[in-house]
């Protein structure tokens, strides 16, 4: 498959962005510093393009769909207005793609996932569910808005019914004459929202949210710094198709009282126990641990780095890895070592970043 451009391309160029190759696409990685975007994201609003994500619409009740038996969580809970995050996973329990689901109307789900996954996830979805699968993402595009004003900007655009919109919840709403969704999400610890608008308009959509002073365009650089402060993983380093969400931490999103893809082998890994847990680590220095560096303890190597980066917040390395499970306690010292580097860090608990405006 050939690399793919956001729509957004020509507006990015305007801005002198850097560009990055990212799951197939030419995307903007930064605007100016990455530690700059990062801070005014905390501190302000910025604006994402996250054109590359894939949207994938589920027709039919869960009755008639199937889809409540490949997603792990109660769908049955969801109601319409609501989203939630999820993830597909295989027979031996390992996480296919991690994703956020909404609930458009009776019968009517809309999947948000990664865009290095799509096809799969299309693929999978096609060969499991009961009813129609559609992709929608060529005609959908999605812009973030993340900060502790983004409300107050996009009171600017839709009103003041934004305010009365929760967290992880969803709603349409009228923006520059046309009819979008909204929803109260996001992936950097801030309050934030995601906007769905057609394709064909979203660089008229982009230009009008820069002309607020407020709001300045971020690039996947900083997002992916803004993340891991938070703690979030990314799926293809963090979690993967090896990975179970026993492994990775998230057994919160599992139901065990219904039937879904992967259930079994869950179920027999809890009895087992796991042998290696998706832990946050701080480094003591300013150095930054990277993917695929090796974690030590005592001069044995229990684990590897996943994520790795400067945080801007916290003015030292932070990280993700995964460790042997009788290392995984909180306050564990290790040694990192790579490429002819070697810090000392801690074991920590997630959120690094504890400031956030997420849920104001």
């Amino acid at each position: 498959m050939g690399l793919s451009s956001t729509p957004l391309l020509s507006a990015h160029k305007k801005l002198n962005a850097k560009t990055t190759t990212f799951a197939g696409w030419l995307m903007p990685l930064q605007y100016g510093s990455i530690i700059a975007e990062h801070l005014w994201t905390r501190n302000s609003c910025s604006l994402f393009d996250t054109c590359h994500m894939g949207e994938l619409i589920v027709y039919g009740t869960l009755k008639e769909n199937n889809l409540n038996k490949i997603l792990p969580n109660d769908l049955e809970k969801i109601k319409v207005g609501k989203c939630s995050y999820s993830f597909m996973l295989n027979e031996r329990g390992g996480i296919i793609d991690d994703l956020v689901i909404y609930k458009l109307e009776e019968g009517k789900w809309m999947l948000v996932v990664n865009a290095g996954t799509l096809d799969k996830d299309y693929r999978h979805l096609k060969s499991n569910i009961r009813t129609s699968v559609e992709n929608i993402s060529p005609q959908m595009a999605k812009l973030d808005l993340q900060g502790p004003l983004s409300r107050e900007v996009l009171r600017k655009f839709v009103g003041t019914e934004i305010d009365k919109l929760k967290y992880y919840h969803f709603d349409y709403f009228s923006m520059l004459g046309e009819k979008i969704i909204i929803s109260r999400t996001g992936y950097t610890g801030e309050l934030g929202y995601e906007l769905y608008v057609n394709c064909k308009r979203v660089k008229e959509f982009w230009n009008s949210l820069l002309t607020d002073e407020r709001v300045k365009p971020a690039g996947l650089g900083a997002r992916d710094t803004l993340r891991l402060e938070m703690g979030y993983p990314l799926y293809g380093q963090d979690i993967t198709e090896e990975t179970t969400p026993l492994e990775a931490g998230l057994e919160r999103i599992l139901d065990f009282r219904k039937e879904f893809v992967g259930k079994q082998a869950l179920l027999k890994q809890k009895q087992i126990g796991i042998s290696k847990k998706l832990v946050c680590f701080m480094t003591h220095s300013r150095r930054s641990p990277r993917q695929n560096y090796k974690l030590y303890f005592e001069n044995q190597q229990v684990g590897f780095v996943t994520s790795g980066s400067f945080s801007p917040c916290l003015s030292c390395g932070i990280g993700m890895g995964y460790i042997k499970a009788d290392h995984a306690q909180l306050g564990t010292k290790v040694v990192i070592k790579g490429h002819a580097t070697e810090m000392q860090a801690v074991i920590t608990a997630k959120p690094f970043y504890k400031n956030g405006s997420l849920k104001k």
